[in-house]
């Protein structure tokens, strides 16, 4: 909306005025409403054309303070347009501040995503994961480099980020960062929630994301194969540690709890479900989402293996499940021992419940996604798009029926 404004110099005489000269102030009118400032100028009131604001003769000190008002007015057009440009309020005090140098503290880059991830990190355990948290320190050290290396500075003006910025940084975390499509754009995401933080709090007009394509591209999960598992359950390892890793992770392949959910599981979310039986009843830390899973016979042989483990007595816990990253290292000893070529970390016994365990042998892709704790179904069914032996399986059946169907109707000919 464009603003009504006018500029007029004056002369601002006190009540109590007796002396000669008075000074000049500049008025500054947007929509109606007034701000002044002085110009540090004196004039005589007798030699002072109020409707023109501007001094009268033709001596050079009048040829120099009238000088002196057109470059002051055209500093006070500067700082509208400069206001203007950058997309802030329009106001009379605005204008007035803009000139005196008193403009409003700029709103910092770095400095909101340190805040953003303050509250996120005093919000951990109730709206968000510890890994979310940590995924927006990464996002943020990201940032940070690609500032030092692209402009080589600290921060940044929110203001000055556009569409250009939005490339570069994402050029960086391919070309320099080596970050491949889907992570790329994951940081890219997570820049994205900082740059509507400064949206919504009007400190930028244009989402600079508007002409950003960014898009995550399909991934198959690795899964174990139904032999693998089987090698994998019936290895026998000298190494206690291997034993206890391996023993995990097949927990995890037969109740599809990711790392964080198993590590956390108590004994007592082990209750008697709606059918008699043994069900392990939690909510996934990543979502919230509540997930209700039948114990699977090799997942009830595991659970009592180590029932009376001094870590699960101690801490309340159901199984002694070690850090994350031992986890990992520890399952790439077990897959060079157990002959398995697979990039073997602690989340592929997700995929392989969903896949090997459910899929594969029949369980509806809805009870899967129940199981899995998905809160759509468009997140499960990227397993059912690699299961080829299920294909394989469903084709059979319908082979036979149509079979059957055409020896019935041949026998009728």
């Amino acid at each position: 909306m464009k603003a009504n404004i006018s500029m007029l110099f004056y002369l601002k005489k006190q009540k109590s005025y007796s002396q000669e000269k008075a000074p000049i102030y500049l008025r500054i009118t947007v929509d109606g409403q007034r701000a002044e400032i002085t110009t540090n100028r004196y004039c005589d009131a007798s030699r002072w054309n109020s409707h023109g604001g501007r001094a009268i003769g033709t001596k050079e000190n009048t040829k120099s303070l009238n000088s002196y008002l057109d470059n002051f007015l055209a500093k006070a057009y500067e700082a509208h347009r400069y206001l203007f440009e950058n997309n802030k309020d329009i106001t009379a005090d605005s204008i007035k501040n803009q000139i005196l140098g008193k403009s409003e503290k700029a709103h910092m880059l770095i400095e909101t995503f340190h805040e953003h991830n303050r509250k996120m990190e005093n919000l951990v355990g109730l709206e968000f994961a510890s890994l979310t948290y940590k995924r927006y320190q990464v996002s943020l050290q990201h940032t940070q480099s690609f500032l030092q290396y692209k402009y080589k500075i600290n921060d940044i003006d929110v203001t000055k980020i556009g569409t250009e910025f939005i490339s570069e940084y994402d050029y960086y975390l391919r070309s320099v960062r080596k970050c491949n499509n889907n992570t790329t754009i994951k940081y890219i995401k997570n820049f994205g929630k900082i740059i509507r933080i400064c949206l919504s709090n009007g400190w930028i007009i244009k989402n600079p994301f508007l002409n950003y394509k960014g898009r995550i591209k399909p991934v198959n999960p690795i899964h174990l194969t139904q032999q693998e598992l089987q090698t994998l359950a019936d290895k026998k390892f000298s190494i206690e540690r291997l034993s206890l890793v391996r023993d995990i992770f097949l927990f995890c392949c037969f109740t599809g709890l990711a790392y964080i959910d198993v590590k956390k599981l108590k004994a007592d979310e082990i209750t008697t479900g709606i059918d008699g039986e043994q069900w392990i009843f939690t909510h996934r830390q990543k979502t919230s989402v509540r997930t209700a899973i039948p114990i699977l016979p090799m997942a009830e042989k595991l659970i009592q293996k180590y029932k009376d483990h001094p870590i699960c007595q101690n801490k309340n816990i159901l199984l002694p499940v070690p850090s994350n990253q031992k986890m990992n290292a520890y399952l790439k000893e077990i897959a060079d021992l157990c002959g398995i070529n697979k990039s073997f970390t602690s989340h592929i016994a997700r995929h392989t419940f969903a896949t090997t365990v459910t899929l594969s042998n029949g369980v509806p892709i809805e009870t899967v996604s129940q199981m899995l704790g998905h809160s759509s179904l468009r997140q499960t069914q990227h397993y059912a798009k690699i299961l080829d032996l299920k294909v394989s399986q469903d084709m059979k059946l319908l082979k036979q029926r149509l079979s059957v169907a055409i020896n019935n109707d041949s026998d009728k000919l």
